[in-house]
């Protein structure tokens, strides 16, 4: 538990944090008492960013702590402090906008994050007085993105393509949404060709896990994320260091299950459906080969230049579904190459899209709630790089240059035309600890979308 509300703290007794810069310090020392000022002085508190330094009150309680501010990023103004603070009610004591308090109350519950499944958490930690006009939202949006760690974080064994569909139905049955599963040689009847290919050398059957939601006369939203529950790479094995992180490979589904969540708690008026293509990638006797020419929902055929570029061949027939619904936008999340990584770091997912201005919404989005996206180009003359001579396509490009925009142009070719459509290639994952931002499974892009949703649909930015 991170937060509190008014009516959960009773008669306890609560502590004042103060954000300081240094010039309001100085204006906000010359009215405190001598004993107070001496105090802080032989504490060396300057009000540097990250700075921390309990006041006393004159019976010697701590009446305050103040905290040095950043210049930037209010998601993180909190997230530095409270590992430092002791066990107790803490409340925000400011002149921040609402939006920077409910960025910084979201940053400080998700400094008190923890993946406790396997390792219990030791220590109690500090709980923060929520403000009545945020807490609503930040306690919704706290939920989400730890929604996704959490799916990220939970191993392969215990979160299979049949876990997963789990998670979704539990999500479901939350929100009275309904739920519906296509699993193992039911791919083939039910023309998801693509899909079953990919997952069919596991002892885990491959799924295709559908959600809907919201009135029939609703615009139809559509959600698509890349759930590969372990990925091996295939035939074309990834060496064992390359294989370590691969439990997160199904951090787009995990991120649009959190982005269904976003929409249903808020009752956005859409009409929801969510789409998430199971698998495990794995190498057996029936594994799909190198050199396979593969059938898709679209009828397109697919040459497999690489075995371990299965995430776009499992997309193909879950967007190719979500465009025969007719929706009124689409929008993929997957971890979906190494390329986006290496232009763009961990930390910035790219945004692709066929509408510049729907992309553009999106880093705008981003920006607003610090959550930043970076947009890429759908170049059409790298088409050239996917061109099989035996099949409509090749899953793998011919050359390593651009490999997070061929992949992107590889799924255009399973959206139609005239439906905006958005691919997000997001990491899901943080490299290494810092406040706020544990090592493990991370929600990237996720606020961002969901604030350009909240625009489009609802009217609120």
């Amino acid at each position: 538990m991170s937060y509190l509300s008014k009516n959960e703290i009773g008669d306890r007794q609560t502590v004042e944090l103060k954000p300081m810069s240094p010039s309001a310090y100085e204006d906000w020392v010359a009215g405190i008492t001598d004993a107070q000022r001496s105090w802080l002085t032989q504490s060396g508190f300057k009000a540097k960013p990250g700075q921390l330094c309990a006041v006393p009150s004159a019976e010697g309680a701590v009446e305050a702590w103040l905290f040095g501010m950043q210049d930037s990023d209010w998601l993180y103004q909190l997230a530095t402090i409270v590992p430092q603070l002791p066990e107790g009610i803490y409340r925000l004591g400011s002149d921040w906008t609402r939006g920077q308090r409910l960025l910084a109350s979201l940053g400080w519950g998700l400094a008190c994050y923890r993946f406790d499944r396997y390792k219990e958490s030791r220590g109690e930690r500090p709980l923060l007085l929520l403000d009545e006009d945020i807490e609503q939202d930040a306690r919704r949006l706290l939920q989400a993105q730890a929604l996704v760690r959490d799916l990220v974080n939970t191993p392969t064994e215990n979160m299979g393509p049949r876990e997963l569909a789990d998670s979704a139905e539990s999500l479901a049955k939350e929100f009275g949404a309904s739920f519906s599963v296509v699993e193992g040689d039911e791919l083939l009847s039910g023309n998801f060709p693509a899909i079953h290919v990919v997952g069919r050398a596991s002892s885990r059957p491959p799924r295709l896990i559908e959600l809907n939601w919201g009135d029939d006369d609703a615009p139809l939203l559509a959600l698509v994320g890349k759930g590969v529950c372990f990925d091996t790479g295939g035939l074309d094995l990834k060496p064992a260091a390359g294989m370590l992180l691969m439990k997160k490979d199904m951090g787009g589904a995990a991120h649009v299950l959190a982005l269904a969540r976003l929409v249903m708690a808020y009752e956005l008026p859409v009409r929801l459906l969510v789409l998430v293509p199971a698998v495990e990638n794995s190498v057996s006797g029936n594994a799909y080969r190198p050199g396979d020419v593969i059938a898709t929902r679209k009828g397109l055929s697919v040459e497999i230049g690489n075995t371990d570029a299965e995430g776009r061949v499992i997309l193909s027939d879950a967007l190719t579904l979500a465009c025969e619904r007719r929706p009124d936008l689409v929008i993929d999340f997957a971890t979906l190459t190494g390329a986006a990584r290496i232009a763009m770091g961990p930390d910035l997912p790219p945004v692709f899209s066929n509408r510049d201005d729907v992309a553009d919404g999106i880093r705008r989005g981003g920006d607003a709630v610090e959550d930043p996206m970076w947009l890429l180009p759908l170049y059409q003359p790298y088409n050239k790089m996917i061109e099989s001579p035996i099949a409509d396509l090749n899953n793998a490009a011919k050359s390593p240059f651009a490999g997070c925009i061929t992949a992107a142009l590889f799924l255009e070719h399973f959206v139609e035309k005239d439906i905006p459509w958005v691919h997000i290639d997001t990491f899901a994952w943080n490299q290494a600890d810092r406040p706020g931002r544990p090592q493990g499974g991370e929600a990237l892009g996720l606020r961002a979308v969901f604030r350009y949703l909240q625009e489009r649909y609802a009217g609120r930015g």
